[in-house]
């Protein structure tokens, strides 16, 4: 199979959907590799580096696209990108279709193949391709939450961790999935005092088995969410429902309950966000202000540090990206019910329920 690896033209986004190992895997198996020039650059892997291992580099995205059957990416395509794909490629990357009519239009339109990483799912129900980026975000929410806690970038002016003889500031995680346990982790590792909240009792009860004493479990309902963000600093939004909007845990009118300079991080923003105010920010321009709350939304987080985020997540994209190479899509998904589940698109067609509803199509229309 011909193999396209473009460069990533997204905002500020650094990954690239394949190491140097991963086209070493490939194209021993006799598959050919296209790798667009400086793809690699931003997470630390040159041209030279994907040379040696048997890569053919060209110039252009154009090329990329239209000399390859498989494109592996990162993030999703933007619209320059919509007109080169064509219906005999398949794609495979991080859609998020839920949270763009455009772009969902678009791929039907292209009557491509598109397969989403975030919603590959195994048997008990996890997102292996979604976890590593949840992971990185996760963490990263914490890391730029505290910073835009500063007072001179409009934040409270609270450390986090405290010093002796002053409190340590409060962390508010909802949702105690991938991203809410490692935002948890982090921000009790600094010694802030953390509450995470959930619905799903059993989670609430592994967080509380896990976590130290500074981070305690509340059930999530709008009457607690509205009492606990009257006095927590940062506030992270780690809500996912597979492959579909959102839930708004946080609206607008609540924003006048918080303190000013209070922080909210909606790490759900790529799949429309669970707060009512959130729009989606870049790493150039992050955050701002309404009500005097600081936004922090940027919709690639994991971007910022692509040497890390794309090991992690080439370490769980390749072997599917094998199995699609060797065998084509439609065997590899008979044989892979895993991989079967992160169809979202074939032939002009939604074949993934949640993102139809989305929108309020019958998939049946398709």
């Amino acid at each position: 199979m011909k193999i396209g690896v473009p460069k990533e033209i997204k905002n500020n986004e650094n990954r690239v959907g394949m190491t140097p190992a991963g086209v070493f895997e490939l194209t021993r198996k006799n598959h050919t590799v296209f790798v667009q020039k400086d793809a690699g650059f931003g997470s630390g892997f040159f041209d030279q580096d994907y040379k040696d291992v048997g890569a053919i580099i060209l110039d252009t995205i154009e090329e990329v696209y239209a000399f390859s059957e498989m494109i592996v990416k990162v993030k999703e395509p933007i619209e320059k990108e919509y007109s080169l794909i064509k219906p005999h490629h398949v794609v495979f990357t991080y859609f998020h279709f839920a949270s763009s009519e455009p772009l969902t239009k678009a791929m039907l339109k292209s009557k491509a193949v598109c397969i989403a990483y975030e919603t590959v799912e195994d048997k008990d129900g996890s997102l292996p391709l979604l976890t590593p980026m949840s992971e990185v975000a996760g963490r990263m929410a914490i890391q730029q939450g505290a910073k835009y806690l500063e007072k001179p970038i409009k934040g409270r002016g609270v450390l986090l961790g405290g010093v002796p003889g002053v409190p340590p500031g409060k962390v508010l995680v909802l949702g105690a999935g991938t991203v809410g346990i490692q935002a948890a982790k982090m921000a009790a590792g600094l010694g802030a005092h953390v509450t995470i909240m959930d619905i799903n009792m059993k989670q609430l009860r592994y967080v509380n088995d896990v976590m130290p004493n500074h981070v305690v479990t509340e059930f999530s309902s709008e009457y607690n969410i509205r009492k606990r963000i009257k006095d927590h600093d940062l506030i992270i939004g780690g809500v996912l429902i597979k492959g579909a909007k959102a839930p708004k845990l946080i609206t607008k009118d609540m924003l006048k309950e918080m303190r000013p300079g209070t922080v909210i991080v909606d790490v759900a923003v790529d799949q429309g966000g669970c707060f009512e105010t959130t729009k989606a920010t870049t790493h150039e321009d992050p955050t701002y202000i309404i009500d005097d709350v600081v936004h922090y939304c940027v919709a690639n987080m994991p971007g910022a540090v692509p040497y890390t985020s794309t090991l992690a997540l080439t370490n769980v994209t390749l072997p599917y990206v094998l199995k699609l190479a060797n065998l084509g899509w439609e065997d590899a998904c008979k044989i892979d019910k895993t991989l079967e589940k992160g169809l979202n698109i074939v032939d002009g067609k939604i074949v993934y329920e949640e993102i139809a509803e989305a929108f309020n199509w019958s998939i049946e229309a398709m």
